[in-house]
C-alpha cells in the first residue's frame, strides 16, 4: 500500500480501509505490508493515536 505524506490524507485512507476493510489495525498492517510502529508514529506525531475500542484513529 503506497501511503500518502501528508498525514490528513494518511488519516482518511487508514481510517477508511480500517472502517471498510479490516476489523483491526494488526489486519490492515500485515495484508498491506506496513510497518506498524511507523505508521502510528507518523499519526501520533500528527495528534492522532489508534483507538482500538473503535479500531480508528483519532
Amino acid at each position: 500500500m503506497a501511503l500518502p505524506n501528508d498525514p490528513f490524507m494518511l488519516l482518511s485512507v487508514v481510517n477508511t480501509k480500517l472502517r471498510d476493510e479490516y476489523g483491526t489495525l494488526d489486519e490492515l498492517c500485515a495484508s498491506e505490508g506496513v510497518d506498524k510502529t511507523a505508521l502510528t508514529e507518523r499519526l501520533h506525531q500528527a495528534g492522532f493515536d489508534y483507538m482500538p475500542q473503535i479500531n480508528l484513529f483519532r
